[in-house]
């Protein structure tokens, strides 16, 4: 019998002519791409490429100027994972209440929690490996298994497109591959997911679909086309010409 297709529950996304800047720097400039519906997409290209500023702009955080970006179906629910590098873990909080956060855009600031939202915010530290950390302090944590914490939060999010910062930088092989299982998951559910990523091994080995980017799209598709030896070396090539203080294109 013929497996049933996935129902695709993501958003396709679409960049036109993106440009977006900081203090009037481009970050990205003029990027046309487009991700299909239930993608498993990288974002890949040397530092300070832009891939960060991207998936801000994707996610609705940082200011577009020039250009746009599209998701298609009606209000899609976009959820973003920073780099840990941003992320202040000396506030305060238990585990299962880092979790819980994650229902904020459902329950609202000021309604508590239910006992079947408890559940749930249980059993996803359950589903990530953490199943007894829910009255853990995320300052006793490692870097591992804040990552995990994080990957339980956006478990509970249930978004449709689910945006990934370095989701595997300073964890350990077995929490990264954990975490990717988890990254599978949501792709088998239809769910559209980008990852910013450094390791083009792994993004060769797991990620279908892959943009190329060095402030300019090199290239957006399939990841074996796209990670060309000469499309690599021309991100390179540009990446050595940047000029750091030139304005943005008025074009």
């Amino acid at each position: 019998m013929a497996e049933k297709p996935v129902a695709r529950r993501g958003p396709a996304v679409e960049l036109a002519n993106l440009t977006a800047t900081h203090q009037r720097h481009p970050a990205v400039h003029h990027v046309s791409a487009r991700f299909a519906a239930g993608s498993l997409a990288a974002i890949v290209g040397p530092n300070g490429a832009g891939k960060t500023t991207l998936l801000r702009a994707i996610a609705g955080l940082h200011r577009v100027d020039e250009g746009r970006v599209t998701l298609t179906g009606q209000k899609p629910r976009v959820a973003l994972l920073p780099q840990q590098s941003g992320m202040d873990r000396a506030f305060p909080i238990l585990c299962l209440d880092v979790v819980l956060q994650g229902m904020w855009s459902r329950l609202g600031a000021f309604r508590g929690t239910s006992a079947a939202d408890r559940d749930r915010a249980q059993q996803a530290l359950e589903a990530v490996g953490l199943g007894g950390f829910a009255k853990r302090p995320v300052g006793a944590m490692s870097a591992g298994q804040f990552q995990r914490l994080l990957f339980a939060r956006l478990l509970v999010q249930d978004a449709d497109l689910i945006l990934l910062d370095e989701p595997f930088n300073a964890v350990d092989a077995r929490t990264a591959a954990d975490l990717l299982a988890v990254l599978r998951r949501w792709h088998g559910e239809g769910r559209t997911v980008l990852a910013v990523l450094h390791d083009l091994d792994l993004v060769q080995r797991e990620f279908p679909d892959c943009l190329l980017l060095a402030r300019e799209a090199i290239a957006c598709g399939p990841t074996a086309e796209v990670l060309s030896a000469a499309n690599r070396l021309r991100a390179r090539m540009m990446a050595e010409a940047w000029d750091e203080i030139a304005p943005a294109c008025a074009a």
